[in-house]
């Protein structure tokens, strides 16, 4: 096996593990967002959220690890979709934003 076998098979790995990584925090943003809207007794609107930026950041910890920001919808009388959004660095939650309507905002930083 030459390098550019090696290359290619650790590129792989890595694609592999980045999609499995991706699918668990994607699964931990949907709960969030959920016990969220159960919270707030609002409706989460296609039971998803959808990722709208990637990039690394710094934990506590001083690890390096992905920074995602999720996206969701939800409605409060079943006709009008308002925005939240869901901060996760690593596995943990680092910002939570709901737009309520009565102009009343939660957010949240940090796990809780």
């Amino acid at each position: 096996m030459d390098f550019t076998d090696t290359a290619a098979i650790l590129l792989f790995i890595g694609l592999c593990w980045f999609w499995w990584d991706s699918l668990k925090v994607r699964e931990r943003a949907i709960k969030l967002a959920s016990h969220a809207c159960q919270g707030a007794q609002v409706q989460l609107l296609d039971s998803t959220v959808t990722l709208k930026k990637i990039r690394f950041a710094r934990k506590p910890n001083s690890h390096i690890a992905l920074l995602r920001f999720y996206e969701f919808e939800f409605s409060s009388t079943g006709t009008e979709r308002r925005k939240g959004l869901v901060v996760v660095l690593g596995m943990a939650q680092q910002y939570f934003s709901m737009d309520l309507p009565q102009s009343r905002t939660i957010t949240m930083e940090r796990d809780v």
